[in-house]
């Protein structure tokens, strides 16, 4: 688990989310994992102030996701429509949300009214269906493991191997034997 914390803060509600939304874009390529738990806060005043707090568990797979979006109306329900369809325009069915967050605001000399709405999400990655794997993908994946552990095929569990790509183990031990083959031609 890893704890990331995103925040904001300007007198612009729209750089504020902007620069919510790249350094989250910009952390989440360099931190793999699964979103499993999200705090929002959003605080309005002469500053627009944003912190989002996320819980990722890093041994999980899945694209990870914050959308922002704000409208202004004549009155908080005028807003907090038009936010609605705004944020419901962006939201895939792919998404699994983890968090939300709506919030309005009321400027107050020219009465103008603001929605801001924040959606955290994961877009699970499914796992492949290995016995559909071409032979160059099924090698790929076996060289990996291999390589884990110092090209020694005595580590691996064959039948086991085999029942996994759904291919016979006479098709594994050719497999290993190939890549233990290309290996040392490209060192030698």
């Amino acid at each position: 688990m890893v704890l990331k914390i995103f925040q904001a803060e300007s007198t612009n509600i729209g750089e504020c989310l902007s620069t919510i939304e790249e350094d989250s874009k910009k952390e989440f390529l360099k931190t793999p994992g699964k979103i499993e738990k999200s705090k929002i806060s959003l605080n309005f005043g002469a500053f627009m102030n944003v912190t989002i707090t996320l819980d990722i568990d890093e041994s999980q797979a899945a694209e990870k996701g914050i959308i922002t979006a704000y409208t202004s109306g004549k009155n908080k329900k005028d807003a907090t429509k038009k936010l609605q369809e705004l944020i419901n325009k962006q939201i895939k069915s792919s998404m699994e949300i983890v968090d939300f967050e709506i919030g309005t605001y009321t400027t107050p000399v020219t009465r103008r009214t603001y929605a801001v709405g924040i959606v955290v999400y994961n877009i699970p990655i499914y796992e492949i269906e290995l016995n559909r794997l071409s032979i160059r993908e099924r090698r790929k994946i076996l060289a990996k493991a291999l390589e884990l552990f110092n090209y020694n095929p005595k580590v691996l569990n064959i039948s086991e191997v085999a029942r996994t790509f759904g291919v016979s183990r006479d098709s594994i031990y050719y497999d290993i034997e190939q890549i233990l083959k290309e290996r040392k031609s490209a060192s030698g």
